[in-house]
């Protein structure tokens, strides 16, 4: 017998091994369930299936025509599982827990740079103020083609991310190629505890208006959004503005934290009630506020989850301050995690939360919702309705509608395309390389001359896209000859058909303001890092504008908030 089969034998026999050892395991667990519990049919059932689970994976791993990976077979059993249950119950492998625990965190080892596959290369798509990636020179826009010795080509985004990160204090070099030069670049690195702040920006929006920028609710969020607001406080704001668009949650004790900055010590945040009683609690705010009168503006959309809709819903209960924006996207479930064997971890949901009013903001269907991730419509007759402090009528049911609706602007097709393919961000990189003389520009704003110089940049690039109206049309045109009436009306669809395709010819004016919104918004990133970006949108950004006005005109910001509304 050759060396190979031998190891291939010995392979196979490692694995049954290891199966029957499960096996053993499972039915082990089964009996224990039995033994130590009080006998019922529950137990008997869930000591059944566990005896069948493993009996049929030892069959299947014996018989199956091909060789199988245990770990990657029970992984997909177990997540499946999970998925019967809800979306956010998950398990997490041994491998996955330095992700879990930064996403938890926001601290990881790196060098403060966040990259993305764009074309089918991997790109420098944001650089963190004050890391190494900054320090020596790492800029965006540039193109990874090799970390250390390891080319990337054949790598996924996140694959070239691990490469990048690692202890603090051990060297990393990047190879990559910049915009305007021939030879490529070798830059050298010292990874470095990196934190991503909760904050990524505050300042003022209008004379005496204040913004924080909240994108996550990891650890110190409470207090990064105090300093804001004490800080903005300092510099002259007499009112604020609080951004949770597109912010999807994460420690609910830094929701009751925020609330707290505009919320007398001692009032109720929110409550969490599930099938273990004795885990059921109340959380309420321990501390003195910064401000209990500054006017507040809380912005939400369909993506702002669990504890941004915590803040907005509990500052919507107490008539502390105007929601606005968008309904948000209505996830009332916590999550704890608990500890498995061989260092992996379970994220369980084990209860619904309240807000002060007595409402769950949960999705009453959490599987089906709209493309964009927002709530369907719920039937007014599955909501139930709740009272504010201020006797404001609030309704469960799908998460907090806001107090003042903002339509939200659908991204044009085109748009869309030029900025997933990557012209919006290229053509970014190009404009920051030929344009030097803007570093000290606060804000970019696009000439015409400059909006065409981009069309005729485009000229040679590939941006095809399906409109929704075409898509449709297609539709129809199946439709059509499935229910025989294609015939009798092809000459009305062609015709509509070349008519969407010769508008399509005038898209890049016809959706000109949108364009230049994303192309001034990516521009200003390349001087600025991320607050360019952020500042260069306050003077387009409908619910901004809406929330200024709100809160200039004290009169409609009061009556808003009471009864008379």
């Amino acid at each position: 017998m050759s060396g190979t089969r031998i190891k291939e034998k010995r392979n196979r026999m490692t694995i049954v091994k290891r199966t029957l050892m499960i096996t053993g395991l499972l039915t082990f667990m089964s009996i224990g369930l039995i033994s130590f519990t009080n006998p019922g049919k529950r137990y008997f059932e869930i000591a059944k299936n566990l005896d069948i689970f493993a009996t049929l994976f030892k069959e299947v791993n014996t018989l199956y025509v091909d060789e199988i990976n245990p770990n990657k077979v029970i992984k997909v059993g177990i997540d499946a599982m999970l998925r019967s249950l809800d979306p956010y119950t998950n398990y997490i492998p041994e491998d996955d827990i330095e992700d879990f625990r930064t996403q938890s965190t926001g601290q990881y080892g790196g060098i403060g740079a966040v990259t993305s596959t764009l074309d089918g290369k991997i790109k420098v798509v944001m650089v963190m103020e004050g890391y190494s990636a900054q320090k020596n020179g790492l800029k965006i826009g540039d193109e990874v083609i090799r970390i250390n010795d390891v080319e990337v080509h054949n790598l996924t985004r996140e694959e070239t991310s691990e490469l990048m990160k690692g202890q603090a204090d051990t060297p990393v070099s990047l190879t990559v190629k910049r915009y305007g030069m021939k030879e490529p670049l070798i830059l050298n690195f010292k990874r470095e505890k990196i934190t991503v702040d909760n904050v990524p920006y505050f300042g003022m929006v209008a004379e005496d208006v204040g913004y924080v920028k909240l994108t996550e609710f990891k650890m110190q969020a409470g207090k990064e959004v105090k300093n804001a607001v004490t800080e903005l406080k300092k510099q002259g704001a007499e009112k604020v503005i609080l951004d949770l668009r597109g912010n999807p949650g994460g420690l609910l004790i830094e929701a009751v934290n925020i609330v707290n900055i505009f919320v007398p010590k001692g009032k109720e945040v929110v409550s969490t009630k599930g099938k273990v009683t004795e885990n059921n609690a109340v959380y309420k705010t321990l501390n003195a506020p910064v401000d209990t009168e500054i006017p507040l503006a809380v912005l939400i959309n369909s993506a702002s989850a669990s504890a941004s809709e915590i803040v907005a819903g509990t500052i919507q209960d107490y008539d502390r301050g105007l929601v606005v924006g968008q309904k948000s996207f209505g996830k009332g479930l916590v999550q704890i995690t608990r500890p498995l064997s061989y260092n992996s971890q379970l994220k369980v949901t084990t209860a619904k939360y309240y807000t002060p009013s007595g409402r769950c903001i949960q999705a009453l269907d959490y599987s089906h919702r709209n493309p964009d991730g927002s709530v369907g419509k719920v039937p007014d007759s599955l909501k139930r309705e709740f009272k504010t402090v201020n006797n404001r009528s609030v309704f469960d049911g799908g998460g907090v509608d806001p107090d003042v609706l903002v339509e939200k602007e659908t991204l044009a097709s085109i748009a869309h395309s030029l900025y997933v393919k990557g012209h919006i961000f290229d053509y970014a990189t190009k404009y920051f390389y030929e344009h030097p003389d803007k570093a000290d520009l606060k804000n970019i704003e696009l000439t015409p001359a400059e909006y065409e110089d981009f069309k005729e940049w485009l000229k040679d690039k590939d941006y095809s896209y399906t409109t929704s109206v075409e898509r449709n049309l297609d539709r129809l045109m199946e439709r059509a000859k499935e229910e025989k009436y294609y015939e009798k009306i092809k000459e009305q669809l062609y015709s509509l058909d070349a008519t969407v395709i010769k508008s399509k010819e005038n898209d890049l004016d016809d959706f000109k303001g949108q364009i230049i919104k994303l192309l001034e918004e990516e521009i200003a990133s390349r001087y600025h890092f991320e607050k360019g970006s952020i500042e260069t949108s306050f003077d387009d950004d409908p619910d901004i504008i809406q929330a200024v006005d709100l809160l200039g005109n004290s009169q409609q910001y009061t009556r808003l908030l009471s009864t008379e509304n």
